[in-house]
């Protein structure tokens, strides 16, 4: 294919795939941000954000809330992702730049209901940085009481911010690192859990943790879904780099598919393990896990107090840097593209020339990060509230979304591929609404509060003469 001069940006360098910086000018943006990524570091980024051990942190409440039977609660709820990741594979390809479901709404559908995609997801994005220094924080604290919560949380942020402003490719090395770390302490925990079990500690080997009859029930397994998924949220993450890879739309597809399948198979596997090692099940289920520390309990059973800190530790720090690292990373770009349409503050849209960073947006995301994570760190059920709160907006977000494979594929162009354009949106959106009835009752009065607060600042927009445009696009 021949390219004009003056669509190309100025001196590429060897990293930069040429055919990709004419999918963002088709749609009449200038490049600013630099294609550094390959395959490799878009699964590590999806990898690192979703965090291999994640259900470190959230063992107990997930084994309360599914009567035991978490490996299930995991199943489904990556079959629910790989559905939605099918969607985004869709979308990707016909809208190829960073907002992810923001754009492809936006410009699936029409400008307004991109819009209140993206502000839908602003409440998931901006508020996961808050949560995972708070959940790092509080385990730091656990285990060296001497320094206050507030203090991790300060630590944690001002580190990952550095880190961010000074480029994507150092933010790729540490999240690899990271991610190397975090699978060596999986494999370590799953190694002696195994042999542990075929001991005789635990339960013994048994499939109650993938199905058990005597305490299955659809809004059981439901609810439970609605509190694992949090554990997936982040494969999402890797569309907001749609403009930072060199590999075309379709690499950003594969990259999300393959995370989450990797993920997916590592979450059963641990959870299976964790759950024939607790000690007391049926306390477990009854009174629940309100210190977070079932998990390192039944590591303790497998291989004492050495592999439940070394569990607790890693928990810490996979949370507070890798974690907050890449969520970071996202939320900003999804700032970015939304202030690049005069959605937002023009002031986010702003990229540093020598880094390729939109500094601006990374900043603002560590302010609101500091402070919502010291105001929830007051309050006992900060941890609980946040999380639900996340996965709400994430449950508005992906339904909008499938509702844009939908309009795009099947009304506008008329595909006749009616499997991926029908039936597998209309399926999610079909599961996301049985798990949004099952989630916390506070978190929908909040998520649906949100979402109106949108409807009012759209319809500000709309009356100051600023309803939402998309460059290359009517309103």
């Amino acid at each position: 294919m021949h390219h004009s001069a003056s669509l190309l940006p100025p001196p590429p360098r060897p990293f930069e795939a040429i055919t990709d910086v004419d999918e963002v000018t088709r749609f009449a943006y200038q490049p600013q941000l630099r294609r550094t990524l390959g395959l490799w570091p878009l699964l590590a980024f999806g990898l690192v954000f979703m965090v291999p051990i994640a259900p470190f942190g959230i063992f107990g409440g997930v084994f309360a809330a599914s009567g035991g039977m978490v490996a299930l609660a995991y199943t489904v709820g990556m079959l629910a992702m790989l559905i939605t990741a099918c969607s985004y594979t869709q979308m990707v390809r016909a809208f190829p730049m960073a907002g992810s479901v923001y754009n492809y709404a936006g410009r699936g559908i029409g400008p307004r209901i991109g819009f209140l995609a993206g502000w839908a997801m602003l409440l998931d994005y901006v508020l996961v940085p808050g949560l995972l220094s708070l959940v790092a924080a509080v385990a730091c604290t656990d285990a060296i009481p001497t320094v206050p919560v507030w203090a991790w949380i300060v630590g944690f942020l001002l580190l990952n911010t550095i880190i961010n402003l000074y480029g994507l490719r150092m933010t790729a090395r540490v999240t690899s690192a990271f991610l190397i770390a975090e699978l060596v302490v999986l494999a370590i925990f799953l190694a002696v859990g195994v042999w542990a079990l075929s001991q005789g500690r635990g339960q013994g080997f048994s499939l109650d943790p993938v199905f058990n009859p005597g305490t299955f029930t659809w809004p059981v397994l439901l609810g439970a879904v609605s509190v694992a998924m949090l554990s997936f949220l982040g494969f999402d993450g890797i569309s907001m780099l749609a403009e930072e890879n060199r590999g075309g739309s379709r690499q950003i597809g594969v990259a999300m598919t393959g995370a989450l399948l990797l993920v997916g198979v590592l979450f059963i596997a641990q959870t299976w393990v964790a759950s024939l090692l607790v000690a007391d099940p049926a306390t477990l289920i009854a009174d629940g896990d309100p210190d977070g520390t079932a998990f390192y309990d039944a590591a303790q059973v497998a291989g004492g107090h050495p592999l439940a800190t070394l569990t607790a530790v890693a928990t810490a720090l996979a949370w507070g840097i890798a974690n907050s690292l890449v969520a970071q990373v996202s939320t900003s770009r999804l700032l970015f593209a939304m202030a690049r349409d005069r959605q937002l503050p023009g002031f986010l849209a702003r990229v540093s020339v020598r880094r390729a960073v939109p500094v601006n947006a990374v900043l603002l995301v560590a302010a609101l990060s500091l402070v919502l994570g010291l105001y929830m760190a007051s309050r006992a059920d900060g941890i609980a509230l946040l999380s639900s709160l996340i996965n709400f907006g994430a449950i508005i977000a992906f339904a909008i979304l499938h509702a844009s494979v939908i309009w795009h594929h099947l009304i506008r162009r008329r595909s006749r591929r009616l499997g991926v354009h029908l039936l597998i949106p209309v399926s999610g959106i079909g599961i996301l609404g049985a798990v949004a009835i099952h989630t916390n009752i506070l978190a929908q009065k909040v998520g649906l509060a949100w979402v109106g607060c949108g409807i009012v600042v759209l319809i500000g927009l709309t009356l100051a003469g600023r309803r939402p445009r998309l460059s290359g696009l009517g309103a």
